[in-house]
């Protein structure tokens, strides 16, 4: 696409000069102004870059590189002077000048300087375009929930993005705990900052602290040479610690160090870094649990805990079960290119029935297999992985009920899970007369809880 360049200078011969070279000799199609008024009123069109003069009639350059600038910081400005005064330069780059010409004007240092100048700016639009299209794929009402327990989740979020307060995400595995860190991120002040995830499971130990802080040249075998952390990388940003329980206590402490101090050091080196950054974390273990037993460090977990923010479940907000099922499959139909308008009725009573333990993101991969293997227009029970339509006996009894019906036959776990279900149900999530009623200690319950994913605050009422 070809190149527009505005070219504002009240000397026609100079800007003569300048058109023969822009666009004769280097081929960009150029628009000339006499004054900066003029250029003005066509800054609409958007050009590729501004030769701007700064001795002009009316408002000087330093004036029209100003109100560019207000209008669109990042069309780049050479600016020219006959002048030649330093100050004049430092007072160009200043307000945000790409270049600095004097007049008589160095064509052969003009013609590369305008082609970096434009290079830069094309990529500098990528880039926001890039930034914008991220920060609208994670806008609230992009988040596929038609939950009210997921309503009351966005409405915590809404409380905290104008704040640099630290922020736990709970959740079990596959609910979406990075989604809502991103929303987080991209709807609040920081949202034109970068955005940096740790996963604090997937990275062995002996390298997380290098990973999180950085190290030295030196510092240890096959250390060759600097490594900038995830920490510094995410300046004036946000860092997300995902599964931050998996952080081993002398991490544990150096990290609590750099949220009370907000500073840190590389390892294997002195200098103190600054760290003005946001900390956003999730875990999909009861800290709680691993504060008593000395797995994690209490202090830390008050300090990363200071906004909870739980995730439901998928079981325990049905209500977005067929929700996000359409909306999966109406991405994997685009996305493989198959004509395929629904479920069948016994497909999505299946998928209503199923408990999903590994949530919203076994959904998402049990319905791309569906699109994959389905060779009719609608997706049928068949089509579902097998571990799904296992569980179809199983949902044949009433599940207002702990038990079953005559004429099928329940796995024995089932009827435990069932059983500590109804008992819930009846005390409205009182654990202490649950337990009494089944006859259990607490302890149990809680090992039930664990072993069976039951969040019993999802039965009160």
């Amino acid at each position: 696409m070809e190149k527009t360049v505005f070219i504002v200078d009240d000397e026609p011969a100079i800007a003569k000069l300048l058109t023969y070279w822009v666009k004769d000799k280097w081929g960009y199609k150029v628009k000339t102004f006499p004054n900066g008024e003029l250029m003005l009123q066509k800054i609409g069109e958007n050009p590729d870059l501004i030769l701007l003069d700064i001795m002009l009639p009316g408002l000087n350059g330093l004036e029209v590189l100003k109100q560019v600038k207000q209008y669109n910081a990042l069309i780049p400005i050479i600016i020219l002077s006959a002048q030649g005064r330093i100050e004049i330069a430092l007072d160009a780059l200043r307000f945000g000048a790409f270049d600095y010409f004097p007049k008589p004007i160095d064509t052969q240092r003009l013609e590369p300087a305008i082609k970096n100048a434009i290079k830069n700016y094309d990529l500098s639009r990528e880039l926001e375009n890039l930034r914008e299209n991220v920060q609208q794929s994670y806008k609230f009402e992009k988040i596929v929930s038609n939950d009210g327990k997921m309503q009351d989740v966005f409405r915590l979020m809404t409380k905290i993005l104008n704040s640099d307060i630290t922020v736990l995400i709970h959740g079990e595995s596959g609910t979406g705990k990075e989604l809502i860190a991103r929303a987080i991120h991209y709807n609040g002040i920081r949202k034109d900052k970068p955005f940096i995830i740790i996963n604090c499971a997937s990275i062995p130990r002996e390298l997380l602290e290098s990973e999180l802080f950085g190290h030295e040249k030196g510092s240890f075998t096959g250390a060759h040479q600097r490594k900038i952390g995830k920490f510094e990388l995410a300046s004036n940003g946000t860092i997300f610690l995902d599964e931050v329980g998996e952080l081993e206590m002398s991490l544990q402490a150096k990290l609590l160090r750099v949220i009370q101090e907000k500073e840190f050091e590389r390892i294997g080196g002195n200098e103190l870094i600054k760290s003005d950054v946001r900390i956003l974390s999730a875990t999909n273990r009861d800290l709680k649990k691993a504060v008593e037993t000395k797995e994690f460090r209490e202090d830390l977990f008050y300090r990363l805990n200071s906004f909870p923010i739980n995730i439901p479940p998928l079981r325990s907000r049905r209500g977005d079960i067929l929700t996000l099922a359409a909306h999966f499959l109406e991405v994997f139909t685009q996305k493989i290119g198959k004509p395929i308008t629904g479920f069948s009725k016994k497909s999505l009573k299946l998928m209503y029935d199923y408990d999903w333990p590994g949530n919203v993101r076994e959904m998402e991969n049990a319905i791309e297999r569906c699109v994959l293997l389905c060779e009719t227009g609608t997706i049928e029970v068949d089509d579902f992985p097998s571990h799904l339509r296992l569980t179809r006996e199983d949902s044949k009894y009433d599940s207002s009920s702990p038990f079953f019906q005559d004429d099928v036959i329940v796995p024995f776990e089932k009827i435990k899970e069932e059983s500590l279900r109804h008992a819930l149900r009846i005390t409205k999530g009182n654990i202490l007369a649950a337990a009494k009623k089944l006859k259990l200690s607490r302890a149990t319950i809680y090992r039930l809880f664990e072993k069976y994913k039951i969040d019993h605050k999802e039965f009160e009422k």
